[in-house]
């Protein structure tokens, strides 16, 4: 989470066909899929990194003396000094994807209150930030709020950490967005525990993430659902569309784009009603049979199949 608020039978014969329609098309077809491909990973510049809900202090006590959410996902309570700022959250990690949770009252001012949340979405290559910026220029965000954000592992020493941008320096209502690039100088700290570079310029989510992800049934976050003031989602949409989302909005107003991993479904709502919805999860096991686990005001429930849904209090 950023917290300097700046401002506020028939498969042989299937088989059989696939493989004459390849020899068919040849070499050209393939090519093409791969230029195709490429061109999409050039175009989607954000993806979904991780997103912070405030929730009820049951419901975060909860997750934070749940033993078993230690053994369903890759679980911390960790404390972070950031800028000029220190929080603990209540965190489980994927692959690629994690989530963040706080309790009424943990973090700073209106950050604390019900229903806060936050969307970080981030590059996977170096110069997608600058990128996005150029493409928020265009849609007419002249001036986004940005800045790096740092990190002390405890030395007192701030080590860069992220670049940052959002829309609007202005007071968000309930709802912070926003685009990160993670710093070379993060990545070669043997203390940040992350992985070796994949690829020239990796900036990516599974760089950043360890990969104790294997040893749990928590594969991945693969849709979020958050119900935000119209204000911030007003601000939010330009930031998605200069991240190449093919934003969709429906007719009640929500937005909703995916990349490629995680569809993000944001809900316009009245401030006292805002606040996380429900988030789906992959698996690394498939599950035979539902399990349902009562976590304060939540509910989680895994499989059938190798997918699990989480449901929160909508309001109160």
């Amino acid at each position: 989470m950023q917290i300097s608020r700046m401002m506020r039978a028939t498969a042989g014969l299937g088989l059989t066909l696939a493989a004459a329609l390849t020899g068919a098309v040849g070499v050209g077809t393939g090519a093409a899929q791969a230029d195709d491909s490429r061109q999409a990973a050039e175009e989607q510049l954000l993806h979904y990194n991780h997103a912070y809900a405030v929730v009820s202090r049951e419901t975060a006590d909860a997750i934070e003396n749940s033993e078993f959410l230690r053994d369903f996902a890759s679980f911390e309570v960790r404390e972070t000094v950031a800028g000029d700022l220190t929080w603990t959250g209540r965190y489980l990690y994927g692959s690629e994807t994690y989530l963040e949770f706080f309790g009424e009252g943990d973090l700073p001012g209106d950050d604390a209150l019900y229903g806060a949340s936050g969307l970080a979405l981030s590059t996977e290559t170096a110069g997608g930030l600058a990128t996005v910026t150029e493409n928020l220029a265009d849609l007419g965000i002249t001036e986004p709020a940005e800045y790096l954000q740092t990190r002390d592992f405890g030395d007192g020493v701030r080590v860069p950490w992220f670049d940052t941008i959002r829309t609007t320096g202005v007071l968000y209502d309930a709802f912070d967005p926003w685009a990160m690039e993670y710093q070379p100088e993060y990545f070669a700290d043997p203390r940040s525990n992350t992985g070796p570079a994949s690829y020239p310029g990796d900036t990516s989510r599974a760089r950043y993430l360890p990969d104790t992800y294997q040893d749990h049934l928590m594969k991945d976050v693969t849709a979020i659902r958050i119900a935000v003031p119209e204000r911030d989602l007003d601000n939010t949409v330009p930031l998605l569309e200069a991240g190449g989302f093919d934003v969709e909005t429906l007719s009640n107003g929500s937005v909703v784009v995916n990349d490629g991993l995680t569809e993000i479904r944001l809900d316009p709502v009245a401030l006292e009603d805002v606040g996380l919805r429900s988030i789906e999860l992959s698996l690394n096991e498939y599950q035979r049979y539902m399990t349902e686990e009562q976590i304060g005001d939540s509910t989680l429930s895994i499989g059938p199949g190798a997918s699990a849904v989480w449901t929160f209090e909508g309001h109160r």
